[in-house]
């Protein structure tokens, strides 16, 4: 009788096991999942309840006295232990405290490259209460000097590599900015920061300097480029960087790890998900100056990483790499990030061995994210009942020729049915709040959607195109004047103002169009020329290499008569985006960025084959 009864009790498991896994195939991922994110919300909540308010800087000040000897960072082969870097930041700590007027609360730019003093300078400012912001180090001129002007800085930190750029613009930066440079010897108006952190004591910072009333008070600003305009700074809490702190380990990731981190440190991505990420493991990272597709999986065997970060771009470049014997001989076992597409993720996985590949969703300064904690390829994140509870989002829909949500005659917006693309809106409130940008609240106001599906309702537009299924996302497009390339975000606007500011163009008007093979969309200007000027393509060339980043430089130039706007005069980008580039197509007058003549050549079909081929670089 017993052992019938046990017979019948495996029986009905092994069904249930069974319909689990036909029905649910992903509950038990789900389950750990959604315990893991519960567990970090009710720790900070449980802080905060006995006045404990720790912050992504206390963590790493717990682990520099705990784990004092343990490698932090690696940088070229020289390690850093977390003793190390506190003791250096220690240092930057009392030069500005000693040697400056800054105070808790001031705002300090920050424009380095990777490399360890960016660490040791962050984290130096952080010990004295002070608000960082992280400038992209690509950037120059107008673009460089609105950005650090919007947050109103006291001081600016400079990496010495990048002292030419900041030369430019010396003589027009606010008289109340002090600049410091990470050199010994630098150009008139600058302190030598260098000089000065030799002879500066490493004794620990009082932590009354650094303490937090509040999670919700800013920690870092982190530039942005929207669907308009220059870039804007990103605030981001105490809070935020908490919760990105924790999306390693989330992901599986432990104390053992090593992580290679090859992405710009001016990047959330990087700065709060990696090294934020790395402290809350209490973890060891291989920092990177800057991507390279030959040296990667040297530089993985080498340093012996378990996990890397990536953007879709990254591992297409890995993907495009000549072939070698040995290519999955690697202990990478997880990597993390977005953008890849499903194409370029199984030819990865073919190619490398059985690496996981962690996908996530999230703006720098939005209130949604998503993670993709299964694998399944193309996906950008779960979602379900349960995850809605935790993340609540809609996808709207959205008219692409007029470039906003459709209303209907009541006023409001209306959900897509599953595998239509929708715009992805996340409801505003007190547990998913918006902090919004330094500077003008016009900025904070554009990526906010009101009278959504009833009076009162207040939505953060992500600006993101996504396509749902019955339980996972993917990425479908960006709205607005914006779009993506080499993993950056490149506002047109931006773009069209350094464009237009040429003698002999009256109109401009710039988009992003799709390459064969190649992830996101490289930049096309079309122009109109003022009456009697002629096209000087070599001026035009170097106009746009002074003032723009390499990745906003528009790949291709059209010549056009006239064009088209619709009835509020906003200029018609969406014929000129599906037409693209193809000479075979369009009659206008069609140039390509050549970089080794310096100039735009003229895109004949032989060339357009040869870009479309991938045969030659972009």
């Amino acid at each position: 009788m017993l052992l019938s009864w046990l017979t019948g009790v495996g029986a009905g498991i092994a069904f249930l096991h069974f319909m689990q896994k036909l029905l649910f195939p992903y509950f038990w991922h789900d389950f750990w999942y959604l315990l893991k994110v519960a567990r970090v919300g009710l720790r900070i909540e449980m802080f905060g309840l006995r006045g404990e308010l720790v912050t992504v800087l206390d963590k790493f000040l717990s682990h520099a006295k705990r784990q004092p000897h343990k490698p932090f960072v690696i940088y070229e082969g020289d390690v850093y232990t977390y003793q190390d870097v506190d003791r250096r930041s220690s240092r930057v700590a009392s030069v500005f405290l000693n040697q400056s007027t800054l105070k808790k609360g001031d705002t300090v730019t920050l424009l380095m490259s990777n490399e360890p003093d960016f660490v040791h300078v962050w984290f130096g400012l952080a010990k004295l209460g002070c608000v960082v912001a992280f400038l992209n180090s690509n950037i120059r001129s107008k673009s460089l000097l609105h950005c650090i002007c919007s947050c109103e800085p006291r001081a600016l930190v400079v990496g010495e590599d990048l002292l030419g750029t900041i030369e430019e613009i010396l003589q027009s930066l606010p008289e109340d900015i002090t600049v410091w440079g990470m050199k010994d010897s630098v150009p008139q108006g600058v302190i030598s920061l260098k000089e000065k952190l030799s002879t500066a004591p490493d004794k620990p910072v009082p932590r009354r300097h650094h303490v937090a009333s509040n999670l919700k008070s800013t920690h870092l600003y982190i530039f942005t480029s929207g669907t308009t305009g220059l870039p804007k700074a990103a605030v981001i809490t105490q809070l935020q960087a908490l919760w990105a702190s924790a999306l390693l380990w989330a992901f599986g990731c432990t104390a053992d790890d090593i992580i290679y981190i090859t992405l710009p440190l001016y990047h959330s991505s990087a700065s709060l998900l990696g090294i934020g990420g790395c402290i809350e493991l209490g973890a060891t990272c291989v920092l990177k100056k800057k991507f390279s597709a030959s040296q990667f999986w040297n530089d993985c065997k080498k340093y012996n990483v378990t996990i890397f970060q990536y953007i879709g771009e990254l591992c297409h470049y890995l993907c495009k790499q000549p072939k070698q014997e040995g290519e999955k001989d690697h202990q990478v076992r997880l990597a993390i990030g977005n953008g890849v597409r499903s194409n370029v993720w199984r030819e990865f996985l073919d190619r490398f061995g059985n690496i996981k590949m962690c996908e996530l969703y999230g703006a720098t300064e939005g209130n949604i994210s998503f993670m993709n904690h299964t694998g399944k390829i193309g996906s950008l994140g779960r979602t379900n009942f349960f995850y809605k509870l935790l993340f609540a989002f809609d996808l709207i829909k959205y008219d692409f020729q007029k470039d906003e949500p459709i209303r209907n005659e009541q006023g409001w917006c209306s959900s897509v049915k599953k595998g239509e693309p929708g715009l992805l809106i996340a409801p505003v409130s007190a547990q998913h709040p918006f902090f919004g940008h330094a500077g003008n609240k016009k900025y904070t106001g554009k990526k906010l959607l009101y009278d959504v599906f009833k009076k009162g309702d207040v939505y953060f537009n992500t600006g993101d195109l996504l396509v749902q299924d019955q339980d996972f996302l993917y990425f479908w497009d960006r709205t607005g004047d914006t779009f993506r390339w080499k993993g950056e975000n490149v506002a047109t606007t931006e773009v069209a103002d350094i464009v237009a500011m040429l003698d002999f163009i009256q109109e401009a008007s710039v988009y992003g169009v799709v390459v064969p093979d190649f992830e996101g969309k490289t930049g096309m200007a079309s122009i109109i020329l003022k009456p009697n000027k002629s096209l000087d393509l070599k001026k035009f060339y170097d106009q746009v290499v002074t003032f723009l980043p390499g990745y906003a430089c528009p790949r291709f130039l059209r010549i056009q008569g006239k064009m088209e706007t619709t009835g509020t005069f906003k200029l018609q980008k969406f014929r000129l985006v599906e037409e693209g580039f193809n000479p075979l197509k369009i009659s206008d007058p069609l140039y390509f960025m050549d970089n080794l003549k310096k100039s735009y050549v003229p895109l004949t079909k032989e060339l357009y084959h040869q870009i479309v081929l991938g045969e030659i670089k972009l």
